[in-house]
């Protein structure tokens, strides 16, 4: 970047605190370069920016290195996932002094003052702050201001995705789920919750990652004067690919499976069962018949795992 900030962690600036931006590619050089230009842009002074390669093969580092010589370039020797190539970044933020480090998906573009709004928008008691997220290729259509859990079957609801932006989602409010798309996060939620549970590898992390943080009891704060523009699931292969299906499927069996126990697994487990029926159904019907083959092989690899944690606990209690 540019103008790359000058880390002085624990003594406050005028400028505002520092925030890094932890950016992960894998085999998407185009996108990246997009995302780091659009960083490059932001108006907001202390930000400085790290992006970490999952084991690219497709040249994309060195040419990051090339149009981007003030980024910090992290290259890990395989794809460790979204979780893991994200741990990795918010470790290394963490220890250059980060205040904040906004986890961004490298298939984004975020608008010039998305960062200095997330960070003005922030208020007492708020561990996370999360902006209001378009289509790419439908640039006012929202695609993700956030969610509120149902509280019976822990379902997203109030998503808003699809909607046409009117003004109807211009005011700040409270969240339950935060996309790991963009997620402005407060260093001690980190430092008391975790980072991201890298069993998942991609989708539901965060909203793993979500839920412990409102547990902890952090707010969550949609801004929506903050705004960034999402390419949906190009790196899966695009959406119902065997590949996304197969890690939706994983990721919400282990989710579900460890945060719907008890008395809520009576409400989430045939919830959960009938949107399996729901989604073979839809993949059928469109004869993607790969994708219902991946799908049913997450759900099982998903239980696998609950599985493996149950018996864990039972060991260790």
């Amino acid at each position: 970047m540019g103008r790359e900030a000058t880390e002085t962690k624990g003594y406050p600036s005028p400028a505002g605190p520092l925030v890094l931006a932890v950016v992960v590619n894998w085999n998407r050089g185009e996108d990246t370069l997009e995302c780091l230009r659009s960083l490059e842009l932001q108006t907001y002074p202390r930000l400085g920016i790290i992006v970490v390669d999952n084991g690219s093969e497709d040249g994309s580092p060195k040419s990051i290195q090339r149009n981007f010589p003030g980024v910090e370039l992290i290259r890990l020797s395989r794809n460790t996932g979204f979780a893991g190539g994200f741990n990795r970044g918010i470790e290394r933020a963490l220890s250059r002094g980060g205040d904040s480090i906004l986890i961004l998906n490298n298939d984004t573009v975020s608008d010039r003052l998305m960062v200095e709004k997330l960070v003005g928008g922030l208020r007492p008691g708020a561990g996370l702050a999360i902006p209001k997220i378009y289509y790419y290729d439908d640039p006012l259509r929202i695609w993700s201001v956030g969610a509120r859990r149902q509280f019976l079957t822990m379902e997203m609801t109030d998503k808003a995705t699809g909607q046409l932006d009117r003004g109807q989602w211009d005011e700040v409010q409270e969240r339950d789920y935060g996309t790991g798309c963009a997620l402005l996060v407060q260093r001690e939620v980190f430092e008391k919750v975790g980072l991201f549970d890298e069993r998942y590898f991609a989708y539901y992390e965060d909203l793993d990652f979500s839920f412990r943080v409102k547990e902890a009891g952090f707010r969550m704060l949609l801004v929506p004067q903050a705004r960034l523009w999402h390419k949906v699931a190009r790196t899966s292969g695009g959406l119902d690919s065997p590949l996304e299906r197969y890690l939706m499927a994983k990721g919400s069996v282990l989710f579900f499976g460890r945060h719907g126990r008890g008395w809520r697994g009576l409400f989430v487990f045939p919830y959960r069962l009938g949107s399996a029926v729901k989604t073979t159904g839809k993949l059928l019907i469109h004869r993607k018949f790969k994708s219902v083959q991946a799908y049913w092989k997450g759900l099982a690899e998903g239980l696998k795992l609950v599985f493996r944690d149950n018996e864990s606990e039972s060991k260790s209690g």
